[in-house]
């Protein structure tokens, strides 16, 4: 008779253990609170715009502009970090971007729509990249990988919140005062918010080893075959967000209810925010890469019923649905991009992965537009996007596995059970 013990079982994970470890709270909460203008600048400058006599056009015109000019900084602003830290970005982008908000409202009476454009165009590319910093610090912060895996499923599921509380708090503030003071909070918060992060001690003294920056130097090539497919796939996850928004207000119209154009995106943001929950608490012994691509098949799958044009109350649940595959989706797609990327470069891979997603979105925006007086094509469009994404990752399956990893070159490499590493982060 074996007198051996059996193995204790694992402890766990918890979403406290995850965020009583040092500086998880405070750098989660700062990093939300300084990206809570994400979601309020393009709504304040729409509604200062048509508060002061300009069209809806133009306002949309502004809005499109700061978030794609926003996105289209993020792998520079992530070179920059890998570079030269993440304070040394941070802190001038934020203070920039809060400087440039506050400027607006000077615009219509000084200098007219191009001087606003131009005032817009600017804020939008410097935004902080609070994001792809936040998830450069995890390993730093939290080496025990369970706790690193909740972290990122909360970190992602949480990001649906901005986009609910931002446009509600811009849209008190403008009803009790006005969009020139929506636009105040919104830079007080960005500023704010990234100033909590920039001083919290992890994301001071972060930066990429001697010898992951001399990698980045001779690293002439980013991208791997694999990293450039998963990055076209996640434009296809970013066209269905994208082409959601457009849906969802053609049923708004369709039911002559407007605040369906809130509702429905809520609720696959709540969706979103509910998986990332229960993602993070699971532990999972499938590989990331077949999460990745279960997750997308979920994700396409729930799209679906929405082609069949379901009534007022169906639509809302059903819209759930594809939210709570989300998380998943970009969780692993970080995890994937992570494993793939050289040393030294890993928040410029990061940005590109945010870039991704917000440029399928914009195209996924446009073409819903342009096709809003079709019902049936409207609501099909984010399944077709989910389905080119799940198509794409199929594809590049066996360039995403572990042999991708063990292959990797990157800094958090798995080591084998029982070995443990110092983080490379701080100096």
């Amino acid at each position: 008779m074996s007198l051996t013990a059996p193995p204790a079982p694992a402890t766990r994970i918890t979403y406290g253990a995850v965020l009583g470890s040092p500086y998880v709270a405070r750098l989660l909460g700062g990093t939300l609170v300084g990206r809570l203008p994400n979601g309020m600048a393009p709504v304040a400058i729409l509604l200062w715009v048509t508060t002061n006599g300009g069209s809806i056009a133009f306002g949309g015109l502004l809005s499109a502009l700061y978030g794609l000019s926003s996105a289209l900084s993020q792998p520079v602003k992530g070179r920059l970090m890998d570079r030269h830290g993440q304070a040394a970005v941070h802190l001038p982008a934020a203070l920039l971007n809060a400087a440039l908000l506050v400027t607006l409202p000077l615009a219509g009476p000084y200098g007219g729509p191009g001087l606003a454009a131009a005032i817009v165009v600017a804020g939008g590319l410097t935004t902080p990249s609070l994001e792809a910093g936040l998830r450069a610090l995890w390993p730093s912060v939290l080496p025990d990988h369970r706790l690193r895996h909740a972290a990122l499923a909360l970190d992602t599921g949480t990001q649906g919140l901005l986009y609910i509380v931002g446009p509600l708090l811009v849209a008190a503030l403008a009803s009790a005062y006005n969009p020139s003071v929506a636009l105040a909070v919104t830079a007080a918060l960005g500023l704010t918010g990234t100033a909590v992060v920039a001083f919290t001690p992890p994301s001071r003294r972060w930066c990429p080893t001697p010898s992951a920056q001399a990698q980045a130097r001779t690293a002439h090539r980013l991208a791997s075959p694999g990293l450039m497919l998963l990055f076209i796939s996640l434009a296809g996850i970013g066209f269905a967000l994208g082409a959601m928004n457009v849906w969802a207000i053609t049923m708004a119209g369709h039911h002559e209810q407007e605040l369906l154009a809130g509702i429905l995106p809520a609720a696959f943001s709540t969706g979103s925010f509910l998986g990332g929950l229960l993602y993070g608490r699971r532990r999972w012994s499938s590989t990331t890469t077949d999460r990745l691509i279960g997750a997308g098949t979920l994700f396409l799958a729930g799209w679906l019923p929405l082609v069949a044009l379901p009534g007022l109350y169906a639509a809302t649940a059903a819209v759930a649905v594809p939210g709570v595959f989300l998380t998943v989706v970009v969780a692993c797609a970080y995890v994937t991009t992570d494993s793939l990327t050289p040393a030294g470069r890993t928040s410029e891979a990061y940005a590109w992965l945010i870039l991704s997603i917000g440029a399928g979105q914009s195209v996924g925006t446009a073409l819903a537009g342009r096709l809003a007086e079709q019902p049936l094509t409207t609501a099909a469009l984010p399944a077709t996007g989910a389905a080119f994404a799940l198509v794409v990752l199929l594809t590049a399956r066996r360039r995403l596995g572990p042999a991708g990893r063990l292959n990797r070159r990157g800094r958090h490499r798995r080591l084998p059970e029982g070995q443990h590493k110092t983080s490379r982060h701080h100096r």
